[in-house]
């Protein structure tokens, strides 16, 4: 069947299907407009770990979604495929993970690892490996791109998009980051580890394509990411969690907040959006957790107004979902963010969604 005839005889009010796609739709890799990337990745994580594992439980979560969305009631038409990654990045971020686990101890016990022979032979390994890494997923996001398709990257660590950033950087001059996280992740190879969670918008201001980074959220820190942020003299803008509460308990709304935040941005915009920039209660299982942040109504509000405001949004990463042991509540929300980015991607390119439905209130 075609695609058009798929649509006709698929009923979206029915239990996703088992053996199809993300979302549980029927479309082939072909017949999708949006390709999904995952990266299973989280090498060089240091606190909590299962961020690699984010994209499975998303995508098992994703079946229960009720896909007659009230901003994009259309958009399941579109057509979402989960491109299944090379085995090897799971199993090779499941091997350097181990490798780098000695490492991060001999640091957290302050040795001085250059004094150790093997463990610096074992970091430049892991340093050469996600590079590989990030080389493979430009590759493989351009593989997409070039075939018309608009293409999204689900992590995986917040390491993972780095590729993704470069191939966006083939396709555009000058674009920006709006960044949704707990953290600036502006720390220089972050324990040696040159592509570091920790250090994956730093790596994004090597990029020059890369015009602007705006930082919601943010709540942890330390003194080299302010120095990070005061050397780039304007080409990062941070909005904290802090400031940001503090102007609203004095009468700024979030509103006039989104406002501030989508002005400062570049004409092309993509999204990368670290799942410990909401509350916790959202994401329990995630590897950094920090007191503090956002809602889902208010981060998904901040990209409906990017969608609204005239920006042109050329792309979106999702980051840190962790599952639990014995819920799949982090998937359940990520799920859910991820059908919900996707229907902001298509609407500001112009794709059909369908109209928002509003209700009557008596």
């Amino acid at each position: 069947m075609n695609k058009q005839e798929i649509i006709n005889s698929f009923d979206p009010s029915q239990p996703g299907l088992a053996d199809a796609t993300i979302f549980g739709l029927p479309f082939s890799a072909e017949q999708s407009d949006i390709i999904i990337i995952p990266v299973p990745w989280e090498v060089t994580v240091s606190y909590g770990a299962g961020a690699s594992e984010g994209p499975k439980a998303i995508l098992d979560a994703s079946f229960q979604v009720d896909l007659h969305h009230q901003e994009f009631p259309e958009l399941w038409k579109l057509g979402m495929y989960y491109f299944e990654s090379p085995a090897t990045w799971k199993s090779n971020s499941d091997y350097y993970k181990e490798l780098a686990q000695p490492i991060i101890k001999a640091l957290e016990e302050g040795q001085d690892i250059s004094k150790y022979p093997l463990l610096l032979s074992d970091l430049e390994k892991i340093n050469t490996a996600c590079r590989s890494l990030h080389s493979e997923v430009k590759a493989t996001v351009l593989h997409w791109m070039e075939k018309g398709k608009k293409v999204v990257l689900l992590g995986g660590d917040h390491s993972t998009p780095l590729g993704y950033y470069e191939a966006l950087a083939t396709q555009h001059d000058d674009f920006g980051i709006l960044h949704l996280d707990a953290h600036m992740d502006l720390r220089i190879a972050y324990e040696g580890f040159t592509y570091s969670h920790a250090s994956i918008m730093y790596n994004a201001l090597q990029i020059k394509q890369i015009s602007k980074i705006v930082q919601v959220g943010i709540r942890d820190f330390c003194e080299q990411e302010v120095n990070n942020v005061i050397k780039e003299n304007g080409r990062v803008i941070v909005h904290t969690d802090a400031d940001l509460k503090k102007e609203s308990f004095e009468g700024t709304t979030w509103q006039q907040q989104c406002e501030t935040i989508i002005a400062a941005l570049p004409q092309k915009v993509t999204i990368s959006f670290d799942i410990d920039g909401l509350y916790s209660w959202y994401c329990p299982n995630t590897g950094t957790p920090v007191p503090g942040g956002f809602s889902f109504e208010q981060a998904t509000y901040l990209f409906n107004q990017l969608a609204d405001s005239g920006k042109e949004i050329i792309g979106f990463d999702l980051v840190e979902v962790a599952p639990g042991e014995n819920d799949d509540w982090d998937g359940n929300v990520g799920a859910r963010m991820l059908y919900h980015l996707c229907g902001v991607l298509a609407k500001n390119n112009g794709m059909e969604v369908g109209k928002k439905i509003n209700f009557i209130r008596k």
